[in-house]
């Protein structure tokens, strides 16, 4: 037996120890995830379930978020990774240790790497999903033998945007991994032993760490704010909006992809674009324009249709008729909540689920910074790639942004109880 599947029942048996600890988690479906009223570090999510956790559940305050490229081309190793990294994944997200209790042979490294040893879960959450290349390369090969389970939307790919300059190298990849926390290293750790664990079988091509998450997914949750200073995500799909509307906007329904009906049904598609904030000059532009440009008043969030805005004004519907005392439209029609409105935009929501992030400064002193933009979409050809189109060609704020790389993924559904590893359905 190699080291692998002694790993995977070792750690097997550690998860049936560790089910109660999160309160009964296995085979507890959910919707909205919901968890004990305790404090942000001491809050648990059931790793199992009829949706991944780390969706619909409450914006944690930090997020990892990594793809690897699978380098052994076997397909019963890429199960075995992906068995390992399930097991490690509910060992973490209940609080516990990669591998259960440490080994008696000391001379043996750790299984689990130690830095959040004795921490909280702090409301881990840890979500997979598989790329287009895990289904064919470059050149159109079948890779393992799942080509003709590829999802039309991973098959149509992402189109060009105008005003963008993406990198190849921290973009797509064969498997997702985002982990969202509310501590940073306990994030950090996530990723750390999942990639330990996913030598020898598939390598990190690339990561982002974020910071303050610019949406919230719940109501209980108070919006939060961009690195421009404003609200963001304020009409944000939420988890209470009842399954009639997240079916709609948010998870995959059967009979939506022939080639993936049997394993995609319940999941949704990852879509993320790294947005580049050109701060500094932002910094520079007048209160009024910076107001005009988003549509929205900076300190409370409330549309420019508000005539006095105040605390309690942020959520009032936008009025995109209503006239400024020069008469003018109070809204201008480029402004960014006028781009993204579902009302022009056949109604096509997202559930947007991005991060602040700043990645040091670059040689002239300027930060480099800015939105690791995320949205959970049922269809990211109707909902996400025509209103991204109008943003490039229209949005007053595109100005100060650039995106510099994009990654789309189909997220399964979660896992039953007898489950041994995510995406179950797609590589029995």
């Amino acid at each position: 037996m190699d080291r692998r599947r002694l790993f995977a029942l070792g750690g097997a048996a550690g998860a049936l120890g560790i089910a109660g600890v999160g309160g009964g988690a296995v085979g507890y479906g959910i919707r909205g995830a919901k968890a004990d009223k305790r404090s942000a570090t001491e809050l648990r999510y059931p790793f199992r379930g009829e949706i991944q956790q780390g969706i619909l559940t409450p914006a944690q305050d930090n997020m990892y978020t990594a793809a690897f490229d699978v380098t052994d081309e076997d397909l019963d190793s890429l199960r075995f990774l992906l068995e390992d990294w399930t097991v490690a994944a509910e060992q973490m997200t209940a609080g516990e240790l990669v591998g259960g209790a440490p080994s008696a042979n000391r001379e043996f490294p750790p299984a689990d790497s130690g830095e959040a040893w004795g921490y909280p879960a702090s409301g881990l959450t840890i979500t997979f999903g598989f790329g287009r290349s895990l289904f064919v390369d470059d050149k159109g090969r079948d890779r393992f033998g799942l080509a003709e389970k590829m999802p039309a939307v991973l098959r149509d790919g992402v189109p060009k945007f105008a005003n963008e300059a993406l990198r190849t190298d921290a973009s797509d990849g064969d498997l997702l991994v985002q982990a969202c926390a509310n501590d940073p290293q306990v994030a950090v750790h996530a990723i750390r032993n999942l990639t330990r664990i996913a030598f020898g079988t598939a390598k990190l091509r690339w990561g982002q760490i974020g910071y303050g998450r610019t949406s919230s997914t719940s109501t209980a949750q108070e919006t939060p704010r961009n690195l421009f200073g404003f609200k963001d995500g304020t009409n944000n799909i939420k988890s209470e909006d009842g399954d009639k509307e997240l079916d709609k906007h948010l998870w995959v329904q059967s009979g939506d992809d022939d080639a993936s009906d049997a394993w995609m049904t319940g999941g949704t598609y990852f879509m993320a674009r790294k947005i580049h904030m050109y701060l500094e000059i932002w910094d520079r532009v007048s209160l009024a324009e910076q107001e005009d440009i988003i549509g929205r008043d900076k300190r409370y969030g409330a549309p420019q249709s508000v005539a006095s805005p105040d605390a309690d004004a942020e959520f009032t519907p936008l009025d995109f008729a209503a006239k400024n005392g020069q008469g003018d439209r109070a809204i201008d029609a480029r402004a960014h909540v006028a781009i993204v409105a579902p009302e022009h935009n056949h109604g096509a929501m997202m559930l947007r689920r991005g991060y602040n992030y700043t990645d040091g400064n670059d040689s002239l002193g300027r930060l480099d910074a800015g939105l690791f933009f995320i949205a959970y979409v049922r269809d990211p050809r109707t909902q996400f790639y025509p209103i991204l189109k109008t943003m490039a060609h229209k949005d007053l704020l595109t100005e100060y942004l650039q995106h510099q790389a994009s990654a789309l993924f189909a997220i399964p559904p979660g896992l039953g109880e007898s489950d041994t590893m995510i995406g179950q359905k797609l590589l029995a």
